[in-house]
């Protein structure tokens, strides 16, 4: 369990991060207050994108896992 809280916290820390920022980046472009917009937009993605890890990281592990040993 240590482990799977530990995976979804780096996990969702780091998509959320660059996901935040690609669709920042796509929405108002290189506008002088990107990193502002960014990390207003990451403070709220953070949490969400760690709860969906966390719930969602088993079952699509066995879904790999499925779709890749046959």
């Amino acid at each position: 369990m240590k482990h799977r809280i530990v995976f979804a916290a780096m996990m969702s820390f780091v998509l959320s991060l660059l996901m935040s920022a690609w669709v920042t980046f796509m929405n108002i472009g290189a506008h002088p207050e990107f990193v502002s917009f960014w990390l207003h937009a990451w403070i709220y993605a953070w949490p969400a994108a760690a709860a969906i890890s966390f719930v969602f990281a088993p079952y699509l592990h066995q879904l790999a896992t499925k779709l890749t040993s046959k």
